[in-house]
């Protein structure tokens, strides 16, 4: 089933069509003046340099839109209002009911797609900012998935690289059971600042880290075995915060900058093959067109340091390389911050020019702005520190726990700690994705545990109302799927096409790749909900309306809970 707009847009299309001889859009769109208008008279009028009300009588009198439409009126210069038939709206809702994928229908072209996210560094804290980046990786993750793409996630952690001598070197110093126990208790920060500033202080220290950078590069087996012990005990630590924060990523995503070392020379002579390289101050570079400096100067991508060294954009073509060609992926996905856009951007353009990314095949930089504090600056602990992610979730929780308390102080203190747990990590993770992702935003902690406003609270709050009427009335939610639905109060219609209006709200959302699109869908239904549950009273009503509402409820509570699901939050259902 789809969205009453898509199904008119699909009806009208061959009208357009054999009235322009060709392919047309129709333009449906909402309209506050009726259900839905029709906008495809004006354009089409002007291509064919006709009267647009001429054009939009041949569309009414072709009567393409009598089984769906009560009204369709021509108004102003050849706009088409309609208002939808009670019956259609009802028995589409009817259709959606009795299955399990609320009207969504796979995508009938599904892609191999590619998602990079989180990324976070070996032997450094998980940060606010890499919050972002997960939470919002994560929900297109689910969101592909369920539109019936092959989904592969990859956590590109920085597991390589000249830090990597001292840090061994550092590690040899405390022990590996000293330097794990402080791991495991989120101190991943302390070991990283402790193995620095030994580095700065101590020539010794530097002489033996340099050495061990050599020997890792070379591959000697016990220093690989010491790397590996420190990549393992901070990939333990990350899934702890991975556990907290409920995202599906695990140790069989996780593809480290060490896993493209030994590709990247194939790269380079790939880069030479085809004559993109030339020497710029000494460096081995690409001149990819479009880019300047300052001064209008071509902009190069340096491939390869004066040293010999390879950098990011080395790995990162590798990257792409890998992603095509082993992975057969056509759809890369690189949720990364908007600082990084030019340097995807240039290296997007390599891999074309170099043969590697190439349609279908295509590169996508998912940007994100930053979580900022009070100040509109970026989010700052007390002393001036970065604010450790772990700690941001644990205090999410603790501050739902109170408010849940508050709000409903009859919950024993098992259901209570497990409602607060889904309320906080819920809140911090909708407040992230509700906000237009380009965009920064002010972390909030009153706004975002708000019950009332665009918030998870909410949302969660309202599933759990329309689960609460089932269990006063003693009703079992499945039993009125198979319920046939009539709408005869104007909120019962606003529901009704809101929950119809779902699948375009996941179309619109993964067209852009903008989770805040679906959050704002859900958020406008949770409101239509408490109109309708306002104006149409369920429990006091007569059947065959009382059974009617309660089905239109159980639908509701059920696209509320995909919704959030896809967004990667539970939906409790009692609060």
């Amino acid at each position: 089933m789809a969205d009453p707009l898509s199904l008119v847009n699909d009806l009208l299309a061959p009208v357009f069509a054999d009235i322009a001889g060709a392919p047309a859009d129709p333009v449906v769109r909402p309209s506050d003046r009726a259900d839905a208008q029709v906008n495809g008279a004006l354009p089409l009028a002007k291509q064919l340099g006709t009267n647009p009300r001429e054009i939009a009588q041949r569309v009414v009198d072709s009567g393409a839109l009598q089984t769906v439409c009560t009204d369709v009126e021509i108004a102003g210069p050849g706009f088409i209002n309609l208002t939808f038939d009670d019956a259609f709206l009802a028995a589409e809702l009817g259709a959606i009911a009795v299955g399990d994928r609320l009207g969504i229908v796979a995508d009938p072209h599904p892609r191999t797609v590619v998602i990079d996210y989180s990324a976070p560094n070996v032997a450094k804290e998980m940060h606010a900012g890499h919050l972002r980046t997960t939470v919002i990786g994560d929900a297109l993750v689910r969101m592909l998935e369920f539109a019936g793409h092959t989904v592969i996630r990859e956590n590109h952690i920085g597991d390589w690289g000249r830090p990597f001598g001292m840090l061994i070197e550092h590690l040899l110093d405390i022990g590996e059971d000293v330097a794990a126990e402080g791991m495991q208790q989120g101190d991943l920060d302390g070991f990283y600042k402790a193995a620095n500033a030994k580095f700065a202080d101590d020539e010794e220290f530097q002489a033996r880290s340099r050495d061990r950078v050599v020997k890792l590069q070379s591959y000697d087996p016990e220093t690989i075995a010491l790397w590996e012990r420190l990549v393992e005990m901070s990939t333990a630590y990350f899934n702890q915060v991975y556990d907290k924060l409920d995202v599906l990523l695990t140790d069989d995503d996780l593809m480290g900058e060490s896993v493209y070392q030994p590709k990247m020379q194939e790269t380079i002579d790939r880069l030479r093959s085809a004559e993109l390289l030339e020497e710029s101050d000494g460096a081995t570079v690409v001149f990819p067109p479009g880019f300047t400096n300052r001064d209008n100067e071509p902009l190069p991508l340096i491939v390869q340091a004066r040293t010999g060294g390879f950098n990011y954009a080395t790995s990162d073509l590798t990257c792409v390389i890998d992603r095509v060609e082993r992975l057969g992926a056509d759809l890369l996905l690189y949720v990364v911050g908007a600082p990084q856009a030019q340097h995807l951007q240039m290296v997007f353009e390599v891999a074309k020019m170099a043969g590697w990314l190439e349609p279908p095949a295509e590169a996508v930089h998912v940007s994100f702005g930053s979580v900022l504090g009070e100040d509109r600056k970026m989010l700052r602990s007390r002393s001036g520190d970065a604010v450790k992610l772990v700690e941001l979730l644990d205090e999410a929780v603790e501050r739902a726990a109170a408010a849940v308390a508050e709000k409903n102080p009859d919950l024993d203190d098992a259901e209570r700690d497990e409602v607060a747990r889904t309320i906080g990590i819920g809140a911090v993770k909708y407040a992230d994705l509700s906000t237009d992702r380009i965009k920064d935003y002010v972390f909030d902690w009153d706004r975002m545990l708000a019950f009332e406003g665009n918030t998870a609270p909410y949302l969660q709050y309202a599933h759990a109302r329309i689960c609460s009427i089932f269990r006063r009335a003693e009703v079992d939610r499945t039993s009125v799927r198979s319920t046939e639905i009539a709408l005869g109060e104007p909120p019962e219609r606003e529901l009704a096409k809101r929950l119809l209006a779902y699948p375009s709200a996941l179309d619109d959302t993964l067209a852009t790749y903008s989770p805040h699109k679906l959050c704002t869908y859900l958020f406008d239904l949770a409101q239509d909900f408490m109109s309708f549950y306002e104006h149409c009273p369920v429990m006091k009503a007569d059947e065959p309306v009382r059974s009617s509402r309660l089905a239109l409820s159980d639908l509701t509570a059920r696209t509320l809970e995909h919704g959030l699901g896809l967004l990667g939050i539970t939906a409790p259902e009692a609060m």
